[in-house]
């Protein structure tokens, strides 16, 4: 299920630029400018949520996103990716932690034929098939 170009963003991303991360910010923004060159930049109502607390109105946080980004739903085939997603990590140890919100990011890349820019890439690489992964070296 192909839903056309453009990345998909973690909002490890976002947060960088919006907080001036000082280890992360030139990675995160140079990376964000180079994934405009292959069209809209793409978030879903996961990714929005987590960077929603940087940010006391809603209107701040549009203003603060990028101008070439597309905010979709989150395929139901992505979510059913990222449920097994998270199975398959939890079978191999993983923590108890929140992180399915790391699978429907990754899953919705997936499912959708879009790479991932993030730069916590370890959990989607390892129990993502096929995800295509823009990550620091």
């Amino acid at each position: 299920m192909s839903a056309g170009g453009g990345t998909v963003v973690d909002s490890s991303v976002l947060l960088d630029v919006f907080t001036e991360d000082p280890r992360w910010l030139d990675w995160s923004r140079a990376s964000l400018i180079d994934a405009t060159s292959i069209g809209a930049l793409v978030v879903n109502a996961v990714v929005i949520a987590e960077v929603a607390p940087r940010f006391s109105r809603i209107e701040a946080l549009r203003t603060a996103l990028p101008s070439m980004l597309l905010v979709e739903e989150i395929p139901v085939a992505a979510a059913f990716l990222a449920g097994h997603a998270h199975a398959s990590y939890r079978r191999a140890g993983g923590a108890r932690e929140a992180i399915l919100p790391d699978f429907l990011i990754g899953a919705h890349a997936a499912i959708t034929d879009r790479p991932l820019l993030t730069r916590d890439p370890r959990r989607v690489a390892a129990h993502i098939p096929g995800a295509r992964l823009i990550c620091p070296e």
